[in-house]
């Protein structure tokens, strides 16, 4: 059983598969919450199926990277369950926290504006400026999340822990962050992405080895590009939210997703991203 968390991935092809899953957004069983206890048996149930239908295909699996909100109720006992099924896998894999696992909502009845936002400890399993090393590729995972609130931040510590790393290491990178840090054209949205991005930005046009980011947050597929820097965000395995909507809104019948990223041993990248089958 790999240990937690991974710090070094080596291969036989020397290629790098990662299946990226985000948003879980897990809450107690019902019997232990009030509200509406369907939904939440729905995102428990599809974390699971995306997990299976992922690792049964012919795509070998060499990491999985859970970017952040991986509950909605911030329980021990939540993360006890999200990692004993990811460790039944036997594949290494890494988790960083979103908003949802560092703030609760309180009136959840209430439209997203009206609610009280309640800020919780974050996990301690829940990663922090981690390093993965492996033959050609240096993997960095952020934590975007700031307590008591729905944005995020790059702060100026990560910028410096960033510059860093990049500094002594030149091999091809890849930025793991649950903010998106790219604006996605939804204003909603938009308002709680990641603060002091532009300030990110200027730093990391220093590295042209930085060649990819990946996020969560958005709950929508979307590839976006910034000096040469290819930016992807992923779908919740849970619920999705309409692209390119100024107001709140969920996207109806479209199914939960995933992604996969082939860091190969040139320094090259493919990505996609997977539909859970009804």
């Amino acid at each position: 059983m790999p240990s937690y968390p991974v710090n070094q991935i080596r291969t036989a092809d020397e290629q790098i598969n990662i299946l990226q899953i985000t948003d879980l957004h897990l809450s107690l069983p019902p019997a232990a919450i009030n509200g509406d206890a369907s939904k939440l048996t729905v995102c428990q149930r599809n974390f699971e199926a995306v997990l299976q239908q992922a690792l049964n295909t012919d795509i070998r699996c060499d990491l999985i990277m859970v970017t952040g909100d991986l509950v909605s109720q911030v329980k021990t006992a939540l993360y006890d369950y999200i990692f004993a099924v990811l460790q039944a896998t036997g594949i290494p894999f890494v988790c960083i926290a979103g908003n949802h696992d560092v703030t609760e909502e309180d009136n959840s009845e209430l439209p997203f504006m009206q609610r009280t936002l309640i800020a919780q400890p974050a996990d301690p399993r829940l990663l922090s400026r981690h390093v993965i090393d492996t033959d050609h590729w240096q993997l960095l995972l952020l934590d975007s999340s700031i307590t008591g609130k729905v944005a995020g931040e790059i702060t100026p510590t990560d910028i410096d822990w960033l510059c860093e790393r990049l500094s002594v290491c030149d091999k091809p990178t890849l930025i793991a962050v649950h903010h998106h840090v790219i604006p996605v054209d939804s204003a909603w949205i938009d308002s709680h992405k990641a603060e002091n991005t532009e300030d990110f930005w200027q730093h990391m046009a220093a590295f042209e080895q930085l060649k990819v980011i990946i996020s969560g947050h958005v709950h929508q597929e979307q590839v976006r590009y910034r000096q040469g820097v290819t930016v992807y965000s992923t779908p919740s395995t849970c619920y999705q939210f309409q692209p390119f909507e100024d107001d709140f809104a969920y996207a109806q019948n479209v199914r939960p997703g995933y992604r996969w990223l082939q860091l190969a041993n040139n320094g090259k990248v493919a990505s996609w991203v997977e539909r859970l089958d009804t």
